[in-house]
């Protein structure tokens, strides 16, 4: 039963896709292992609904009728399920459609009022889930059985436009990766609308002959298809781009997506109602789903457009061309050969990227009843386990809880100390491998009002099919596709382990919500974490920064590597049984400068930045390669070399030697014109303000800029020489570019950054140095002192700060 809750029941292998619609119909594509053939199998399901009453249904009459009596025309049949919960009847009928319509029916008449929508009797009176997970979560079926993430038929598509706003922007070029890595590109033979409309319809036609599963590029949902569907539309141009002929690319809610009308997409905006699409027969997958997911976990990425993410993982090859965003268009004018190569290493990254990062959906969706399209852009919490749950519950027959509030019982924050600020060397950290779910396992903690312990069951049986993936994995050759695959398995395990105490403490977001099992993990955690730390000290280390993850600490000058992992052994083997510490990494030294913000130093030289006091997506590039280069002479004790590095920084601003790109920030435009233009009187902003000097009028709210502060309280704007010209800078993408465009003006404000390099990024330093040598090390090195004290025997410090006992218990 454990394993069905998990995996569902039904064997049905190779299933690639699922498409039904509220009348009953399900259309299941399926790719045979083996032999790779395509298949559609046609099939019925009965559409239901899981209510708190049937008092909306009782007009129905003698229609409606219990299970146990076999299917009534035109009628309805109902199930009572077993246990105290609230949502306890399942009802059917051959029709979803109709089914809906008899319960707003007799809603209407109760309420005394119309209702749109069966949701909008609420979460505790109704549970109504889309058609295909209706299916899903009634066959036992689930994607992917017996297949490999390297046996789907993948196609990679990439547009390119005159510029961003499909209102009045066109598509000229569209870049195609084919599921065996041959890339090809269509382009419109003219600049007018039948050119673009024929574009579009070599489109379709090459979709539907190369028949992929799936289909995926970076900022899909955000981008290209919310511009091809508003360009199609505007062109009466059919998108018959699915399996099952039209209508086509259809619009589903979602929480990340395009918003109907944010800015250029000619509707009012609505931030609350986003969209994504989707297609029968095909998977649509946006990659920057798995590269947020990525970044949300590590915290590595220089930011998440396509382009700075393939420099990152090393996709981007040597040759990779590179144009501005806003100048491709300009660019294929005269050399269309270029930006047909640019376009080309545009969908063969995304391919890559698709690979490394998108193995996690992909073995979801071999476990949750959704789509695998869902299942890519879903939360953990509410996307993967709440489906997990309902499946495991009606199977077993059992009613489920609705929503609860809660009692107002707050949620006790996880345990988080810092030791010491400054630098030390000799670290350590020490990893507690999913410390949370590892303690509900030990301790049997689980929400209350989930009676059939269903929770703690799907934990316990993830983490031992994680274990036995990543073994699997190792024993694997590198590269190889059981290696891959085993990896995603792992991964996505590690997602949804890790999401069941956030998923206890979602209060009235979840639906086993339970405030004090999470509180009760939490206390456990805090002694965990206590023990740990208290153990670490008594064995001669310093202590730094412990949380939930792991414990950061300093060991003796004299000890080798073989110290470290005893230490961490002996501590281990003190913890309790289901908690496991690990030895996670040894480095020659470390910056802590605030909880959760510090720096390390590999024995190799490697800088580690963590944090958003040294990292973040809108800070002056001039101030990061300050801070790298500083930080580098900081952990070698180079005093003196820290102080060269920020008078030869001071020194090159004052003779604007820095372009001025490398001053600007690059900052999202929240407000939309009009927005701005209601509080520009009262209180004027740098970016807007550039924005509107530079002549436009209009922007897109989320759009991004790079904006500085010129002379005389001016503020500049300028273009992005890496920007993404998918739309995805909308997305938090800034890729850092070194250098200035020919002929940017070298107008910056230079003592206004004089002051933001001392005040900001140097004193991201000032915990590892003595008061009287941060003085002298970033004193100004145009106002030289007679007493300036020397620096050649000034060292980094390390301050050891008071014990926080109260947080770690007795």
């Amino acid at each position: 039963m454990e394993d069905e809750w998990l995996w569902g029941w039904d064997p049905t292998p190779g299933i690639v896709s699922v498409w039904a619609e509220p009348d009953g119909r399900a259309f299941v594509w399926r790719r045979l292992p083996g032999t790779g053939a395509l298949v559609r199998d046609d099939v019925r399901f009965r559409p239901w609904l899981l209510l708190a009453s049937l008092d909306d249904l009782t007009h129905l009459g003698a229609r409606l009728r219990p299970e146990s009596e076999g299917p009534v025309p035109r009628g309805v049949n109902y199930q009572e399920l077993e246990g105290p919960g609230a949502l306890r009847y399942v009802v059917r009928a051959d029709d979803g459609r109709a089914l809906a319509a008899a319960v707003l029916h007799g809603a209407a008449r109760r309420l005394g009022r119309q209702l749109g929508h069966v949701r909008e009797l609420g979460e505790s009176a109704v549970l109504s889930l889309p058609p295909e997970e209706q299916y899903l979560i009634a066959s036992g079926r689930t994607y992917f059985r017996d297949l490999g993430f390297d046996d789907l038929r993948r196609m990679q598509f990439d547009l390119e436009t005159t510029g961003l706003d499909p209102g009045r922007d066109r598509i000229f070029l569209v870049a195609l990766r084919e599921p065996d890595g041959r890339t090809d590109v269509i382009e419109a033979h003219g600049d007018g609308d039948a050119a673009e409309a024929d574009l579009l319809r070599r489109l379709v036609a090459r979709v539907r002959a190369i028949d992929p599963d799936v289909i995926e590029n970076h900022n899909l949902h955000g981008f290209d298809l919310p511009f091809i569907a508003r360009r199609a539309r505007v062109l009466n141009v059919p998108l018959a781009l699915g399996r099952a002929g039209l209508p086509g690319l259809r619009q589903r809610p979602a929480s990340r997506g395009a918003s109907l009308g944010s800015g250029s997409m000619g509707r009012t905006p609505d931030p609350m109602r986003r969209m994504r699409y989707t297609l029968p027969g095909r998977e649509l997958i946006d990659t920057l789903d798995a590269v947020l997911r990525h970044d949300f976990s590590a915290r590595d990425l220089p930011g998440h457009g396509l382009k700075a993410v393939a420099r990152h993982f090393g996709l981007a090859g040597p040759e990779r061309e590179h144009i501005p965003g806003a100048r491709v268009y300009e660019v294929y004018g005269r050399d269309p050969e270029r930006v047909r190569r640019y376009a080309r290493d545009d969908v063969t990254e995304a391919a890559g990227l698709a690979r490394l990062l998108g193995g996690a959906a992909f073995a979801l969706a071999r476990m949750a009843p959704r789509r695998y399209e869902r299942l890519a852009d879903a939360g953990p919490a509410t996307g993967v386990l709440d489906p997990l749950l309902v499946r495991a519950y009606l199977r077993a027959g059992a009613a489920l809880p609705a929503h609860e509030s809660g009692d107002g019982t707050p949620h006790s924050g996880a345990a988080l100390h810092l030791f010491a600020t400054g630098v030390a060397r000799h670290i350590v950290k020490a990893d507690v491998a999913s410390l949370y779910p590892s303690l509900m396992r030990e301790y049997r903690i689980g929400p209350r009002r989930d009676r059939l312990g269903v929770l703690l069951a799907l934990v316990d049986r993830l983490v031992e099919h994680r274990l036995a993936a990543k073994a699997r994995a190792r024993s694997a050759a590198p590269g190889s596709p059981e290696r891959h695959t085993n990896e995603a398995l792992s991964a996505a395990m590690k997602i949804v382990v890790n999401s069941a105490y956030g998923y206890l403490g979602a209060v009235g977001l979840t639906r086993f919500a339970d405030v004090h099992a999470a509180n009760e993990v939490t206390r456990r955690g805090r002694e965990v974490l206590g023990l740990l730390c208290r153990e670490l000290a008594r064995r001669g280390v310093t202590l730094l920064e412990a949380d939930t993850d792991g414990v950061y600490f300093a060991v003796p000058d004299d000890w080798r590597e073989a110290d470290e992992r005893r230490v961490v052994s002996e501590v281990a083997a003190l913890l309790p049984p289901r908690v496991h510490l690990e030895f996670d990494g040894r480095y020659a030294a470390m910056l802590s400068h605030e909880p959760k913000n510090y720096v390390l130093q590999s024995y190799e030289g490697e800088l580690i930045l963590r944090g958003v006091a040294f990292r973040s997506s809108r800070a002056e590039p001039f101030g990061e390669d300050f801070l790298r280069r500083a930080l580098r002479c900081l952990l070698a004790g180079d005093i003196p070399g820290v102080r060269e590095t920020y008078v030869a920084t001071v020194t090159a601003l004052r003779r604007r030697t820095i372009p001025t790109l490398d001053v600007a920030a690059n900052v999202r435009l929240k407000k939309t014109p009009s927005e701005y233009l209601a509080v520009r009187e009262r209180r004027r902003e740098l970016s807007y303000e550039a924005v509107l000097a530079s002549g436009r009028k209009h922007w897109a709210a989320g759009e991004h800029v790079r904006v500085y502060r010129a002379v005389r309280g001016r503020a500049g704007l300028l273009p992005d020489p890496d920007a993404e010209d998918d739309g995805s800078a909308r997305h938090d993408s800034r890729d850092d570019g070194g250098g200035g465009a020919a002929g940017e003006p070298l107008d910056y404000d230079v003592d206004y950054y004089v002051r933001l390099l001392r005040e900001t990024f140097a004193a991201r330093l000032v915990r590892a140095l003595a008061p009287e040598d941060f003085a002298a090390v970033f004193a100004d090195p145009e106002q030289p002192s007679l007493f300036a004290p020397s620096l050649a025997n000034a060292r980094p410090i390390l301050t050891v700060l008071a014990e926080p006992s109260s947080e770690l218990g007795e």
